[in-house]
Order: structure tokens, then C-alpha cells, then sequence
């Protein structure tokens, strides 16, 4: 096998477990990549799998590094949450007779294209979790227009926009009062922030159609995708939003499920810690 080992050095304990990983990872196959400041460029590498080592910011970093050439992901939780990244590192060990027989199954998931046209410009970012319109200083409203398909879909004024991927679903968009989806859905949720309007709610679509918002006359006005790059908006900007041509691709091992992680990290869908030897009350009797 061919191994990329990615990660982010400034967070505690990444570079001393990545060193420590590649030899046990050279026994059994071919370590090509080894990079924890995102300065190699990957365009040009082939790997079979990449092990990346810190939290979910890591893995939406080596998302990024990788581009149009997207490798499967071992996610390695250094970090706080380990939404993606839910391996434990004593468990890379155990589990590489299993990666090196094919034992995983492979997840797919959406990504997008976020283009930000300009006259006379246009740049394009890659993302997995969410493009974020949001207000920045002076921070007065943002006048928000969105449409689908080129169709008028929503105005409203607030304090922003989240258009967010399956994944990113349990991000910002969650904080901010959307819905979570299921990861390898091929759709986007768009989630107003602080709408000033009763009538304003989450809109979930096709992957497929096309997204795109106007700002209005509105200043400060800020484009952030992933959490990571940050883009000044003029009020002369126009956002796009797209279905990438790649998918993310993230390594599962038995036992490991995306329900399962919203219960053990986000403590979905379990009851309330009654006190031992305690009968649960009876909602329908006060």
C-alpha cells in the first residue's frame, strides 16, 4: 500500500504520532507523503490511503491539499471533537492487518465548488463541509438574495448564509439551527443566520442545481469556506455554489458508523442521565 501521512504540526502531539506511525506504516507498505505544514503539492502523488492525524480541521485541511486528486481518508482524533477523524491512535496498530487486506469499506461524499466572481475576477475554492456568507465589521445586517437554478429563491436580511454539504451538516449549519442529514445524501441545506423575518427557514436541495447568492448594499461582508479561507465580499460579488467534480472519500471500518458517532460525540437521540435505579417518567402523565 501507499501512504500519505497528513496532519496539522502547530497542534499538540501530531508531529510526535506521526513520527511515530510512519515506520509502523513502512512495514507494511510505502509512506510517499509526509506532511504536517501543507506544503507539498498532491497533484502529482498517487497513495492508496491518507492517514491523517488531528482533529476534523485536519481532515478538511487535507481535503483541501488534495484537491481534484481526493485519496481515502483515515482519520486520526488528536484534536477536541473527532467528528471525521474517529479513530483513536493505539487503534492504527491493531487495524493494519485489516487496511492492508482491503477490510474497509470506502464512504463518498459530497463536495463543492465555491466561486466568487468579481468584475474582471473570478476565484473558485474547494470545500467539504460549508460556504458561510456572514457579516463582518461594521457588522450591520447583510441584504442576502439566493437563487436556485438562476430562479429567485430567497431574500431576506440577516446576519448570514450557510450553504452546507452532508457532512458539514453537523457544523456550523447544526450550530445555527439546521438540520442534520445523512452524510452520503446528494443534496446541500441552506441555513439563514439570524434571518430578520418570521418566515425565513432552512431550505434543503439537489446537489445538483446551482447556487447563487448576491449581497446587496452591504458592507463588510465576508465569504468563509471550511472555516478557512476567508474572502472579502464587495457589494458587486456574486457567490456560486456547485456540486464538485471530486467526492470525498472516507475509510470506515466495522463498527464505526455515522449514528454511532452522533451518539458517542454528540449525544443524539439518547435519554437524559437518570439517576440509578430510577423508573423514567411517564411523559404523558404531569
Amino acid at each position: 500500500m501507499r501512504f500519505y501521512i497528513l496532519g496539522n504540526a502547530t497542534k499538540p502531539g501530531v508531529r510526535e504520532e506521526a513520527e511515530r506511525l510512519q515506520p509502523l506504516l513502512a512495514t507494511v507498505g510505502d509512506v510517499i507523503a509526509f506532511d504536517l505544514e501543507q506544503a507539498l503539492d498532491l497533484s502529482s502523488l498517487t497513495a492508496d490511503l491518507a492517514v491523517v492525524l488531528g482533529g476534523d480541521g485536519a481532515i478538511l485541511r487535507a481535503a483541501r491539499q488534495m484537491g481534484y486528486h481526493q485519496v481515502p481518508v483515515l482519520g486520526v482524533n488528536l484534536g477536541k471533537l473527532g467528528f471525521l477523524a474517529d479513530f483513536a491512535v493505539g487503534q492504527i496498530a491493531r487495524c493494519l492487518p485489516q487496511l492492508t487486506c482491503g477490510g474497509y469499506r470506502v464512504s463518498s461524499h459530497l463536495m463543492f465548488e465555491c466561486s466568487v466572481g468579481r468584475p474582471g475576477a473570478t476565484q473558485t475554492y474547494l470545500g467539504l463541509n460549508e460556504a458561510v456568507i456572514e457579516a463582518g465589521p461594521p457588522f450591520s445586517l447583510l441584504d442576502l438574495n439566493l437563487e436556485i437554478d438562476g430562479e429567485p429563491a430567497l431574500r431576506f436580511a440577516g446576519d448570514g448564509l450557510i450553504v452546507s454539504t452532508p457532512v458539514g451538516s453537523t457544523a456550523h449549519n447544526l450550530a445555527a439551527g439546521g438540520p442534520v442529514l445523512g452524510q452520503e445524501l446528494p443534496a446541500f441545506v441552506i441555513t439563514p443566520v439570524a434571518p430578520h423575518t418570521l418566515s425565513c427557514r432552512t431550505l434543503v436541495e439537489s446537489a445538483d442545481r446551482v447556487y447563487t447568492i448576491r449581497v446587496g448594499q452591504s458592507r463588510g461582508a465576508w465569504l468563509v469556506v471550511d472555516g478557512q479561507d476567508q474572502v472579502p465580499l464587495s457589494a458587486e460579488a456574486t457567490i456560486e455554489v456547485r456540486r464538485a467534480p471530486v467526492a470525498f472519500r472516507l475509510v470506515r471500518l466495522a463498527g464505526h458508523s455515522y449514528y454511532r458517532t452522533l451518539r458517542d460525540k454528540l449525544h443524539w437521540g439518547t435519554p437524559p442521565n437518570y439517576r440509578p435505579n430510577q423508573t423514567p417518567p411517564d411523559p404523558r402523565i404531569e
